[in-house]
């Protein structure tokens, strides 16, 4: 039995609604951990798969990573930037501004957003993550570039929610 990215969503939603601070949930191809805090959720996937030997690695770098990445407040002698919220990546993965190579971005600059509409996808071990705003407003900067790798809480996308 395996679980599509929207269980796995919905999981991380019901943990983070429930108050527990730690699930760990085991099945035989997949092994899930998900840890919450006051402010954010840490969600690590790891999928058997019995011929990449490296996975194993790459699911405990979110755990170093996120203890190192320091939140990048707005700074505050940026006075136009300070009115503004910044979207940030809830993962570490490759970032994606559009569903497909042959689609639309999701949003670009000036684009009105509201919260719940997907703004990126972001990919981390071959699992694509639909990345929600959780604001509404306008999109008035994109601070990554399409298929680049971002960090857990790195600033993704400026919206001004005026």
């Amino acid at each position: 039995m395996s679980m599509d990215i929207k269980e796995i969503r919905n999981l991380i939603k019901f943990v983070a609604k429930s108050g527990a601070s730690e699930v760990k949930l085991e099945m035989e191809d997949v092994k899930i951990t998900i840890r919450t805090g006051s402010t954010k959720t840490e969600t690590t996937i790891v999928q058997a798969a019995p011929q990449m030997a490296p996975a194993p690695q790459m699911a405990s770098a979110p755990a170093e990573t996120t203890s190192s990445a320091p939140i990048a407040p707005v700074k505050p002698e940026d006075n136009d930037d300070a009115k503004y919220i910044t979207v940030k990546s809830p993962i570490i993965g490759t970032f994606y501004r559009k569903p497909a190579p042959d689609k639309p971005n999701f949003v670009d600059v000036g684009t009105e957003i509201n919260t719940g509409d997907t703004v990126c996808v972001i990919e981390a071990m071959k699992l694509f993550n639909e990345i929600e705003s959780e604001v509404s407003g306008k999109i008035v900067k994109v601070l990554v570039d399409d298929s680049s790798p971002v960090e857990f809480d790195q600033p993704l996308f400026l919206v001004d929610p005026s």
